[in-house]
């Protein structure tokens, strides 16, 4: 017919064999992909409190070594930053 012989050659090739090209079809369970949603959410969200985690450590070791004039005073993560660059320069 027409409309197949207008498919590109490998999209022919897989409505031959039964299988459609378009997306990933239904393949997969609702149930299963909502668990492998919430999963990936999981680990994301673990990578994002580790990130976090790392900077926070970073930042109070840089303060550590910076002089403060008020040495209670705890600086901010931008005011840090900008107090090391100052310092730096």
């Amino acid at each position: 017919s027409p409309a197949r012989s207008a498919l590109a050659p490998r999209e022919a090739a897989a409505r031959r064999k039964g299988k459609a090209r378009r997306g990933r079809g239904k393949a997969r369970s609702e149930g299963l992909l909502s668990k492998q949603k919430r999963s990936r959410r999981m680990k994301a969200n673990d990578r994002e409190r580790n990130r976090m985690h790392h900077l926070n450590a970073a930042l109070d070791e840089l303060r550590s070594v910076l002089p403060t004039f008020p040495d209670d005073a705890k600086l901010t993560k931008i005011e840090t930053l900008r107090f090391a660059h100052n310092y730096i320069w």
